[in-house]
């Protein structure tokens, strides 16, 4: 329903495993919401337009608008708090499909989670959904972040959209997640049966994230990929580490993949710590941009209290720099034995994490080595694609399905 270029995962997942889909032979086209992906030209991008008011504002409604009941609903639902884009978006790609659906093998829906996915499925078109990990996880944290009764009833609107990806999720025949974390809490949270959960773990493009022997690392360089203003992120306690850190470090300083709003909670965080001019932030850049940045970091820190998979902590791992993880999610089962992991939402630990391989660089350089090593053996989106295919092959051709948990990874587990 938007798939973001650069922030957030969906928006990665879908150019990547699109990509690795096509190269494995595959004909692939994505159906998207604004902000589009950036995908590989052999991929075709259908773009199905929505309002897009968390980018628009609410007074981007025209009066041509109002001939469409998916823009009035996903406006009055602005409009009182809430977050109805995956369910016009799900009405929209109904209405595009009853035209072109049987045109496709098969639909993959990447965690719209709407009423109008369950709709194609009751028409028969054969449906595969991955549920990256459920937005349970973010409202538990949101509420627990939220520092007035007003806060977190506006949080509770915002997730309402709960209700709906639970009735959904129940309803599907054929669901993927991208991690064993992800699955244990999808089942529990939304009551499935863990068994009816099929386990393919994501991947990281090791051609475009790899070494640039090239860069010079800088020594007080450390680096971190987050949504700055989601407390899911965990970006506080890495500002208190840093804090702490400066005392020591006095040349250190903090490169952040992100844009804090200057009058949300990280913005106000930095100026009461005082760590403002130690802060770097940039935000919608290239990959090579994003590659040159982690080649120039000595250290990159994944600081979530949540992470159904952990994109940044692999694409790090990739580029051979030494990462420093909270064990917050499915990022132990990324980082293996080839990272340092701190308990989530430990400043303290995290701050002697990250001086510890300040001080040792031949830990440092171990570390990025065995990490690229892990990313090559076990989470390359070839590896992904393959398992994808012969998923959809048995979702196609249901009388040969093998039990499901024939697709997690025997190196992994």
């Amino acid at each position: 329903y938007r798939s973001a270029p650069y922030g957030g995962g969906q928006g990665i997942y879908i150019r990547y495993l699109s990509k690795a889909l096509v190269d494995a032979g595959h004909s692939v086209h994505v159906i998207s919401g604004p902000p589009y992906p950036h995908l590989d030209p052999r991929v075709k991008l259908i773009e199905m337009p929505s309002l897009d008011l968390f980018a628009n504002g609410l007074g981007a409604l025209r009066l041509r608008h109002l001939t469409s009941v998916s823009n009035i609903i996903e406006w009055v639902s602005r409009l009182t708090g809430g977050f109805a884009e995956p369910s016009t978006f799900g009405r929209r790609v109904v209405k595009y499909l009853k035209k072109h659906g049987r045109d496709y093998d098969l639909i993959h829906d990447n965690q719209s989670l709407s009423f109008g996915m369950l709709k194609l499925q009751r028409q028969g078109f054969p449906l595969v959904t991955t549920l990256h990990h459920p937005i349970t996880k973010d409202l538990k944290l949101a509420l627990d972040a939220a520092d007035n009764w007003w806060d977190r009833l506006l949080i509770r609107r915002w997730h309402a959209l709960l209700l709906m990806q639970k009735r959904v999720a129940r309803k599907l025949q054929h669901i993927v997640t991208v991690s064993k974390c992800s699955r244990d809490d999808i089942a529990q949270d939304f009551g499935i049966y863990p068994d009816r959960i099929s386990l393919i773990y994501n991947g990281i493009d090791t051609d475009e994230f790899a070494p640039q022997p090239d860069v010079v690392r800088k020594p007080y360089r450390i680096m971190a990929t987050a949504s700055a203003d989601q407390p899911l992120k965990g970006v506080r306690y890495l500002l208190e580490a840093v804090a702490e850190l400066a005392v020591d470090y006095p040349l250190l300083e903090l490169l952040m993949v992100g844009k804090p709003q200057p009058d949300g909670y990280t913005g106000k965080l930095i100026r009461r710590l005082g760590i403002g001019e130690r802060i770097i932030c940039v935000s919608d850049i290239s990959t090579r941009d994003l590659v040159r940045y982690y080649a120039e970091a000595s250290v990159v820190v994944v600081p979530s209290l949540y992470e159904g998979f952990g994109l940044p902590a692999g694409e790090a791992m990739a580029c051979g720099v030494a990462v420093v993880s909270s064990n917050g999610g499915a990022l132990p089962e990324v980082l293996g034995d080839t990272g340092v992991l701190v308990p989530a939402a430990n400043s303290t630990a995290l701050r002697y994490a990250i001086a510890d391989l300040l001080d040792n660089d031949d830990k440092r350089e171990e570390l990025g080595r065995r990490g690229r090593d892990r990313i090559l053996n076990n989470f390359c989106w070839n590896l992904a694609a393959m398992q994808m295919t012969d998923y959809y092959h048995q979702v196609l051709e249901p009388e040969t399905e093998a039990p499901h948990e024939s697709f997690e990874l025997e190196q992994v587990a």
